[in-house]
């Protein structure tokens, strides 16, 4: 099964995305986590990657293409795959439809999770991270048992993103909006584009997708 999940920053989808993982046995493939390996792992694509990040500039759909493809060769996808991150335009998932059927490979679903932007705006400024270990924890959501302690690792040291404040997260929702728009016509043209409530209960949530999924 070869799904993609889409939504704006702080849907959730990386949450589901586990918990897809666990009960379909398929991969979250996060195209920021893989560029990451990639550069690391030094192979010539990795350099690749690293050459043009180092001057400044973006990396090329073709190349991003090329990662994924390298991706889902591995045994661990064998299953199939949760694309996360990817595509964030049209060109680019005719691109990757191109690709899937050199390979025999399909994309089944695609899942928006479907987020109020207002609330969102709360969700995310309001989330920060221990120190520590990384758990993550939310000024009104999930705040730790004692507070300005750590439950897993009982350190008092956090941080925030610099990045989550209102202006810069109203910024990347209209990016996100500015950008699917279209991705999302392209998909239900194809017949296999769905939504859920991304603004419900994790759980909820969580059965929305297995109901789709089946």
């Amino acid at each position: 099964m070869n799904l993609i999940l889409m939504g704006p920053p702080g849907a959730g989808k990386g949450t589901q995305a586990q918990r897809l993982e666990k009960t379909h046995s398929i991969v979250q493939l996060s195209t920021g986590d893989m560029l990451r390996a990639v550069v690391a792992s030094g192979s010539d694509l990795g350099k690749q990657f690293k050459d043009v990040m180092d001057s400044g500039g973006l990396v090329s759909d073709d190349m991003i293409i090329a990662m994924i493809s390298s991706r889902i060769d591995q045994d661990d996808c064998k299953n199939g795959f949760i694309l996360d991150g990817f595509p964030r335009t049209t060109p680019q998932a005719e691109a990757l439809d191109v690709m899937l059927e050199e390979k025999q490979l399909k994309i089944e679903h695609v899942i928006e999770m479907k987020v109020d932007d207002d609330a969102m705006v709360a969700r995310i400024t309001g989330r920060y991270t221990c120190a520590g270990c990384s758990a993550g924890y939310h000024d009104e959501f999930q705040k730790p048992e004692t507070e300005g302690v750590c439950d897993q690792c009982g350190t008092g040291e956090f941080t925030r993103r610099d990045d989550d404040n209102a202006e810069t997260v109203r910024s990347r929702l209209q990016a996100y909006h500015d950008q699917t728009a279209p991705i999302l016509g392209y998909y239900k043209e194809k017949g296999i584009m769905k939504s859920v409530d991304g603004m419900a209960a994790i759980d909820y949530v969580t059965d929305q997708l297995n109901a789709i999924l089946g």
